[in-house]
């Protein structure tokens, strides 16, 4: 009887010390160190360039609400600089006058603009609802060096006796002195309008079309995105 009793307590030492290295085995696999945190990726930028006169204001404004992970960066360029731009990679695409070169870019149309001949405020031109060509007759018609409009000359027009303003806002302030007429689009007379000039829609003027443009080697899902915001679909598209 006392031999069996004292059998009892080995074994039951026995049990507790195994017991134990089993939880010194489940202690190391709770102490391995944790994963390093995945490294977070670079800030998105979209940088978009935008000639004069260019409103993309609204598809600015949508671009930042749905997509407030990437900054959308908005580049001034003028037209003798735009396709440049485009193919040095400085604007991943850009909203742009036409016609351009299309050699290596992807060109959406998207709207024409009316032309307006800017007059000075207290011309006798400036009556009038609209202008058509005949109305100009005996204006000297000024053409900045920077003419998107390809105006050429007009029947009945005086060409000035001074050497073309290098820009249309140089233009414009050489209309509100008293000199001369300018035909440009009507977004650049808003841009540069001032309180002594004043301008008319030129019914049968040349239009001034606009577009989007980006390079075919550099359609990034980014643009892709504002493709279809430009092209009106929902945030709810499949593709943007």
């Amino acid at each position: 009887m006392s031999g069996k009793a004292g059998a009892s307590p080995a074994n039951t030492a026995g049990a507790k010390k195994s017991g134990g290295a089993k939880k010194s085995g489940g202690s190391k696999k709770a102490g391995t160190p944790p994963r390093p945190a995945p490294v977070s990726a670079e800030p998105r930028v979209l940088r978009l360039g935008a000639v004069p006169g260019a409103t993309p204001g609204k598809w600015i404004r949508i671009w930042r609400q749905r997509f407030t992970d990437v900054t959308l960066e908005l580049v001034p360029l003028s037209v003798a600089e735009q396709r440049d731009a485009l193919m040095a990679g400085d604007v991943d695409a850009a909203i742009v006058r036409l016609p351009i070169e299309k050699d290596d870019l992807h060109v959406i149309a998207l709207y024409d603009e009316i032309p307006v001949v800017v007059v000075s405020a207290d011309s006798a031109l400036s009556a009038g609802d609209e202008l058509r060509p005949v109305d100009l007759a005996g204006e000297v018609l000024i053409v900045p060096a920077d003419d998107v409009l390809e105006v050429g000359p007009i029947e009945g027009t005086l060409s000035p006796r001074f050497d073309p303003p290098a820009t249309t806002e140089d233009a414009i302030a050489t209309v509100a002195a008293g000199v001369g007429i300018v035909i440009v689009p009507m977004s650049l007379a808003r841009l540069h309008h001032r309180k002594d000039v004043v301008y008319r829609p030129f019914v049968d003027g040349p239009i001034a079309p606009v577009g989007f443009a980006w390079h075919a080697d550099r359609q990034t899902p980014d643009v892709d995105a504002f493709i279809g915001i430009i092209r009106g679909r929902t945030a709810n598209s499949s593709r943007g």
